[in-house]
């Protein structure tokens, strides 16, 4: 399979505190040669003034220099690197249990999730957490990384241990591919390089994984979602009667000539063009940003929806959705807020807390409704006005909501419909 060298592919990282995280970060960039000479001469520096042995390769990714010093990683840090198959952006995030914020924040987007497991410890609670939030926020692609195989003298048992240990637990979740890879970051074990150590493994290292995983089918294709976000009126002598609809498709294809619907109006007509930037095209999909033509005057503006006639979302006032609270102040349940979903913005209220979620366990808590920083929980919300929903599980664009308190501007929770 041809792999298109501009695919981008995001992903995410997660492990637990001391797991090794930053130095497979920094491995890959090291050994797929995509770090700059003054990043390397100011980190090879940094790794001989603390007495390291060669370079210290977590020091790529541990950001600010206090954070450094300190030996912690804190925050979401977003790398970008590029191999002749593929670009990549690694939302690096933190493992401590008091980020699960910033997990469900780095991974929102992410096609793919790389949890790491120390190979000496196996599967620990954090293991089971970020697999959760994984499987939440319907990550396509997981790899697992049983690191520091070295240190297990690069046992084959030790790795086949740890993956009926994984696959005990996460059976339980919603996961459609799995990957398990035994690697060193620190020896460069499988990573970039294929390892001598473990000739047993015949599948390939992360990178080429990677470069390799399949990913244009993880956009919905079916069913076609298109938020308006702006009308275009030029008034200019050559564009004097263009009307033209602008936004971002967020699922779907559109071709000139379908029948499509405007929501929530409920008025129909028929594609007249479609123009990527300059150039008019006959079709167009996810995820392009477009300018769209109908055939017919009809009153769109910002927040409306343009769909496939008989292919429609629901349209709801109230609805369940899995929420994740990021903010540090508590919810208050008579607080009003906004809703963002897609290009829309209503009012809302948190009607009632349905359970809240004990990411450690799985277990529900239907007594607990009181929310905090990190609480994830199912709800129920009421807004002022219909929104064109999908479940998160189809639609990962027209699934997903952010919500804003009112009185400080503040984003407070993101959330998954249910």
């Amino acid at each position: 399979m041809e792999i298109n060298n501009n695919q981008l592919l995001r992903f995410t990282t997660a492990g637990s505190v001391d797991d090794g995280k930053s130095t497979l970060i920094g491995r890959l960039l090291y050994d797929s040669k995509s770090i700059f000479e003054d990043q390397l001469e100011s980190v090879s520096a940094t790794s001989a003034k603390k007495g390291h042995d060669g370079v210290d390769l977590a020091l790529f990714t541990d950001g600010l220099k206090d954070e450094r010093e300190q030996g912690i990683t804190i925050d979401v840090a977003y790398r970008y690197f590029t191999t002749p198959k593929r670009k990549f952006i690694i939302a690096d995030t933190p493992g401590h249990i008091q980020y699960t914020r910033n997990m469900v924040t780095g991974a929102s987007t992410a096609n793919a999730a790389v949890i790491l497991i120390d190979a000496r410890h196996g599967v620990i609670e954090q293991t089971k957490r970020h697999s959760f939030i994984a499987s939440l926020l319907n990550i396509p692609h997981l790899i697992v990384c049983v690191n520091k195989m070295d240190l297990v003298d690069f046992s084959e048992e030790v790795y086949n241990n740890i993956i009926i240990q994984f696959e005990e637990f996460s059976s339980k979740l919603l996961m459609k591919d799995v990957r398990f890879i035994p690697i060193s970051a620190l020896k460069g074990d499988n990573v970039v390089n294929k390892s001598e150590n473990m000739a047993w493994y015949q599948n390939g290292t992360l990178l080429s994984t990677l470069e390799n995983l399949h990913i244009s089918s993880d956009i919905n294709k079916i069913d076609a979602r298109f938020p308006v976000q702006t009308v275009l009126r030029p008034q200019s002598d050559r564009y004097r009667d263009y009307r033209g609809y602008a936004g971002r498709i967020a699922s779907g294809i559109y071709r000139t000539g379908d029948e499509v619907a405007v929501l929530p109006s409920g008025f129909t007509s028929k594609i007249r063009s479609i123009n990527a930037g300059e150039k008019e095209v006959e079709e167009a999909y996810a995820p392009m940003s477009v300018a769209i033509t109908l055939e017919d005057d009809i009153d769109v503006s910002r927040g409306d929806m343009i769909v496939k006639k008989n292919n429609q979302p629901e349209q709801e006032q109230e609805f369940d959705v899995m929420l994740c609270w990021l903010n540090n102040d508590a919810m208050n349940p008579r607080a009003k807020y906004t809703i963002v979903h897609t290009s829309n913005e209503e009012r809302a209220i948190i009607k009632e807390v349905i359970y809240k979620m004990n990411i450690n366990t799985f277990e529900r808590d239907s007594e607990d409704s009181n929310l905090e920083m990190n609480d994830i929980a199912r709800v129920k919300i009421r807004t002022t006005r219909r929104l064109m929903l999908d479940s998160y599980r189809d639609n990962r664009i027209t699934g997903s909501i952010i919500i804003i308190d009112e009185n400080s501007n503040e984003t407070v929770a993101a959330g998954m419909i249910v």
